[in-house]
């Protein structure tokens, strides 16, 4: 049959289009017939084949006229073959047909093995269909042929969407940060591609938890944009977060150097703090830098009103979390810091003015009278509902929550894209688990079309995200619970406390209201406890030693409370102290030392030891310790309650501000007494009591095994009753004012 030469192209357009790939190959071997010598035929009918599946049969026909062309037209026919299955590729690139744009462009690779955006692009689709082996780029040369390509070949938009695919993969294949440097030699104007790299490590970082990844590809970026003061502060954080302490400190100090703004230098010194305070051990430094801290807080309040953008008010709160870790004075702190985040709410509400206007309209229009029959919604906000101290806390109030009385909403700040088992209890135990991001309006935007009647925060000002939630305050009643100390944010109504855990004098100080619950603002019902892999014999500890212990990380190490604790271990004979807890090794190493020799103890009687596998084996080592040292002023929380858990001693000091009397009401609430000092004195007291009266000792023993039984703190059922009575009360009060 003859075809019609005008219009057979557009039959086999539509056939194409129509994914009749025989149809449209039938014309094509037509026109073959009629007009063999037209090359262009053979490589649309080759591609047709290729669509078919039938792959050998398509390079059979490419070839054809390949044999039989004049050696210097063989580039041209290469060319103009390339040309039509890269056309092709494309299209179905656009149509989100990866297979097969993988399948075209991987025969282009065959006839021009050398051609580098056609192999790009094809480890770029392979990414995306989860396909790519990490030994493509040694196989196909990529990284070599890469190197000595010319700029221009490479489109900005290429690149950009290049480098965002692979940046995101990388945690899956490391191999790609080979690829990524070379990428960012291309890069000539850094700006255009910031605001690609710096979500993609920050999701590296926090949502994958892989901070020492994410550090070494900002590092690569960072020598293109190096006076990119954003890229120092998350190198910074990333550079911390993974254990390089030196490497974290050394970049917040040239952060602090280049920052200039107020806002800036006061983020830049907590930066700082952080990374001291993690490490350990850097006592006068950190004093220093604490000092020049409150400084640049108070010249800061005074230079109000000050406009700040989104990102330096999100950074306002967080500096403060350092303070109370280093004295116990609650009044001149939150004197300070509850200005900081009145001036924090002030300016996320006039960022987000139309949001928050709604929110408040809201509330105005609640119908009393009709949600007086109607469950109360419960929500929980928190980055926290994973392993962490929080995570671990949490659960016995959400596992015992009495369903026919109120709805419960969790909300996921930040949920991790990685296997983490309590995260997974959070989720399976949620009637209504909400997985969320870290856009703080979109969040807040998320629970306020819930219509959520009560919003408990559970990260206090340990996140931004959250803090910026409760500013917009999307619920009418917002709590602050568990996660740390009072925000100040004046968007919350209530602190929940309990008769021990605050003073009474600390509404004097508190924007919120303080909720007083009858016995303790925290219950659990029990820990999972592994197998001990910590024995004496090990340590070359005797097993008639009296062994001390202080399991805390680096940052609650304070050279007066190690102080109190060398004073112990001298005067208790047979003595030894295991230190544990995350820090930088060589300086807390010598923090310890320098302090034991000052306080005349032999530094082999000190035993520092590495982190536990899991939290399990952790509580489980813990029995290796005859009594436990709490830090002082920022004491243990989860820590305290695991040693009581698992019937151990504790030795505590009672202060005044909300983390100096955790271990107190913990203590009380489990109906132990001994352990807790109100004085530096009574500490040592204590400390050296329970290390030479093995009798009352095991009676501090015994008490606790039986207290699993009658105790508050081991209640956890009777604990979320008190929680949903006060929210009952908390909603009565509220519809009453109206």
């Amino acid at each position: 049959m003859i075809i019609n030469i005008t219009n057979w192209e557009q039959q086999v357009e539509q056939y194409l289009a129509q994914g009749n790939y025989v149809q449209a190959a039938s014309l094509y071997e037509q026109a073959i017939a009629q007009e063999p010598d037209v090359a262009s035929y053979y490589w649309h009918l080759g591609l047709l084949l290729l669509l078919q599946g039938q792959e050998v049969e398509a390079q059979m026909t490419w070839m054809l006229p390949m044999t039989e062309v004049e050696e210097e037209k063989l580039q041209d026919h290469t060319n103009e073959l390339l040309k039509v299955l890269s056309t092709e590729a494309e299209r179905r690139e656009a149509l989100a047909e990866y297979s097969l744009a993988w399948t075209i462009r991987q025969h282009m690779r065959e006839i021009n093995p050398s051609d580098i955006q056609n192999l790009l692009t094809i480890i770029q689709i392979s990414l995306r269909l989860e396909q790519f082996e990490g030994t493509e780029l040694s196989e196909w040369e990529v990284i070599e042929i890469f190197k000595f390509t010319n700029s221009e070949v490479l489109s900005t938009s290429f690149l950009q969407e290049l480098l965002q695919t692979i940046i995101e993969k990388t945690p899956n294949y490391p191999v790609l940060l080979d690829l990524i440097e070379v990428c960012f030699s291309y890069i000539s104007e850094p700006a255009d591609y910031f605001f690609i790299v710096l979500p993609a490590v920050m999701k590296i970082a926090h949502t994958y938890k892989l901070p020492a990844l994410a550090a070494r590809i900002l590092e690569l970026y960072f020598r293109l944009d190096c006076q990119n003061i954003e890229v120092l502060r998350q190198l910074a954080i990333f550079h911390q977060d993974s254990g390089n302490y030196s490497q974290g400190i050394e970049t917040a100090k040239l952060c602090y150097s280049q920052s200039e703004a107020l806002p800036d230098r006061f983020f830049a010194v907590h930066l700082l703090l952080r990374g001291l305070m993690t490490a350990g051990g850097y006592w006068e430094e950190i004093c220093l830098t604490c000092q020049e801290l409150e400084n640049i807080l108070k010249i800061f309040i005074k230079s109000q009103p000050l406009e700040l953008d989104e990102i330096r008010t999100l950074r306002l709160l967080t500096p403060a979390f350092a303070i109370p870790h280093i004295k116990d004075s609650p009044v001149e702190f939150r004197g300070i810091h509850n200005q900081i985040a009145q001036i924090f709410q002030s300016n996320i509400q006039a960022i987000a003015q139309k949001q928050s206007q709604k929110y408040s309209q809201r509330n105005i229009a609640i119908n009393s009278v009709l949600i007086s029959t109607q469950k109360l919604k419960i929500g929980y906000i928190s980055y926290a509902f994973r392993q962490h101290s929080v995570g671990w806390l949490a659960r016995w109030l959400l596992k015992h929550h009495n369903q026919d009385k109120f709805e419960i909403h969790t909300y996921f700040v930040n949920y991790k894209l990685a296997d983490d088992f309590l995260q997974n209890w959070y989720v399976n135990h949620s009637l209504h688990p909400h997985k969320l991001g870290i856009n703080g309006l979109e969040i807040a935007e998320k629970i306020y079309q819930d219509e959520i009647d009560i919003l408990v925060d559970l990260d206090s000002i340990t996140l931004d995200i959250s803090s910026e939630v409760m500013a917009l305050k999307p619920a009418p009643i917002q709590v602050t619970w568990l996660g740390w100390d009072a925000s100040g944010i004046p968007a919350i109504d209530y602190f929940i406390a309990d008769p021990y855990v605050l003073p009474d004098s600390a509404q004097d100080y508190y924007t919120e209201k303080i909720w007083r619950l009858p016995n303790t603002y925290i219950a659990v019902d029990g820990f999972e406890v592994g197998v001990p892999t910590l024995h004496r014999n090990e340590l070359d500890i005797p097993s008639d030693a009296v062994v001390y212990l202080s399991a805390q990380r680096g940052y609650k190490r304070h050279p007066e409370t190690t102080k109190w604790q060398m004073k112990i271990i001298k005067e208790v004979p047979n003595s030894y102290f295991l230190i544990k807890g995350g820090a930088e090794e060589g300086a807390i190493k010598q923090f310890f030392y320098k302090i034991a020799e000052e306080e005349g103890v032999e530094c082999s009687r000190l035993r520092f030891l590495p982190q536990d596998p899991s939290e399990a084996i952790h509580r489980a080592n813990l029995t290796i310790a005859d009594v436990v040292l709490d830090t002082y002023p920022y004491n243990g929380a989860t820590t305290t309650l695991e040693t009581l858990w698992m019937g151990i001693p504790l030795v505590t000091r009672v202060g005044q501000q909300f983390a100096a009397r955790n271990s107190y009401t913990m203590m009380m609430n489990a109906g132990i007494t001994e352990g807790i000092a109100w004085t530096d004195e009574e500490y040592v007291e204590w400390g050296v009591r329970l290390g030479k009266d093995e009798a009352i000792r095991q009676q501090v023993v015994l008490k606790l095994k039986a207290s699993r039984q009658t105790a508050p703190l081991w209640n956890g059922k009777q604990f979320t009753r008190d929680m949903e009575k006060a929210y009952q009360q908390m909603w009565q009060s509220y519809i009453e004012g109206k």
